[in-house]
């Protein structure tokens, strides 16, 4: 079947992943971290966007963080030939040599690790970057404070090149123990006379916290234009852009009266006499179900003067379907195009609105949605 045929008989929803959008976003980090190299963080295939996309869009960075040895082989294939780093390190002893292939840099963040290298480089093989994760107060990975100088020095006496690495669990928020400076305090402290390059900010931290960046700086969510604390609000004033653009179209109208209900469960009842249009998109694509009456969708050309503009959700998200009140709307019609979520309707809106973060709704895009990288 030629692409022609196919594009034909694909429903109208559609992922459009916008390059330009990532370079925009990654020059804004540059501006909020002017000091600091950048690790671009691309695990979850990249929140969600696809690999090649944001691998065209980002390759100016400093580096690659990835989940994996396989998203490294990845890279590699691509043509990249910068820096990888493994943000959680090996799985498996058996893919330290891989990882040296690949010229990987390691995150290192328990003894058994510690364990895997010194018997690799026993092997004289060539040193790897180390960034050695401590504990600061997250308590998932890294060594604590007590054990971390001693692991420090035992990878530094075989030849690794050191840096220093901890991760915050609190930079999108205030107040909440362990705070930034709490966590700074501690790694500080501990690697006090261990002279190493650093890594601690994430997107949270290179927003809100300049004093916490390190040599090295890990964004994230906020390369792909959403925010670190679920709500865009909070991320307006830093002029990023939305990488993903989820669009559909209005595939049928209903004329309501008053008392009729709409959808599975009948949650949503009409008031008055009323217009509703029927969206070609559904948890099955990856919208979630959880979204409330009055999650915003984006009607291109609803307007009475055939502008855009919002009309809420209103009834149960089904499997392929959702509806929208189309009383402010009297242009909308079949075949209009809708925005779910992107420039127009920032994805943490969305999410908000159905009880997630952005993070889950863009990872969470369903293999059935036609990507197109623009």
């Amino acid at each position: 079947m030629s692409d022609s045929v196919h594009s034909l008989i694909n429903r109208p929803i559609l992922a459009s992943i916008h390059t330009q959008a990532f370079r925009h976003n990654l020059t804004q980090v540059r501006k909020l971290a002017p000091e600091s190299k950048i690790w671009a963080v691309i695990k979850a295939r990249s929140y969600g966007h696809g690999f090649e996309a944001a691998f065209k869009g980002l390759e100016s960075t400093d580096g690659f963080a990835v989940l994996d040895i396989q998203d490294a082989v990845r890279l590699r294939d691509v043509g990249w030939k910068g820096r990888i780093l493994l943000l959680e390190g090996l799985f498996h002893q058996n893919e330290t040599a891989l990882a040296e292939d690949l010229a990987c840099d390691l995150v290192v963040h328990c003894e058994t690790q510690v364990q895997w290298l010194e018997s690799f480089q026993k092997k004289q093989a060539k040193a790897f970057n180390i960034f050695l994760k401590m504990n600061s107060g997250m308590n998932r990975l890294g060594f604590k404070p007590d054990h971390y100088r001693t692991a420090f020095h035992r990878l530094h006496a075989l030849g690794y090149q050191m840096h220093h690495m901890t991760h915050f669990a609190n930079a999108d928020q205030v107040n909440q123990s362990p705070t930034v400076g709490e966590q700074l305090e501690c790694f500080l402290e501990t690697s006090m006379g261990l002279e190493a390059p650093t890594s601690l900010a994430n997107s949270a931290a290179i927003l809100w916290h300049r004093n916490a960046l390190g040599d090295w700086v890990r964004p994230g969510i906020m390369l792909y234009g959403a925010s670190p604390t679920g709500r865009f609000k909070d991320i307006e004033h830093v002029n990023l852009q939305a990488a993903m653009h989820l669009h559909s179209e209005i595939i049928d109208i209903q004329e309501l009266q008053k008392g009729d209900r709409v959808g599975y469960g009948g949650r949503y009842e009409a008031s008055e006499a009323m217009r509703i249009g029927v969206i070609a998109c559904g948890y099955a694509d990856g919208y979630p179900r959880q979204a409330k009456d009055g999650t915003p969708v984006w009607v291109d050309g609803g307007a009475a003067d055939g502008s855009g503009l919002i009309c809420p959700l209103i009834g149960r998200v089904s499997m392929d379907m959702i509806t929208i009140d189309l009383r402010q709307a009297p242009g909308a019609c079949i075949g209009n195009r809708v925005e779910l979520w992107g420039s127009r309707v920032p994805v943490d809106d969305v999410a908000e609105m159905s009880g997630s973060i952005g993070y889950e709704l863009l990872c969470a895009l369903a293999p059935r949605v036609p990507v197109e990288i623009q």
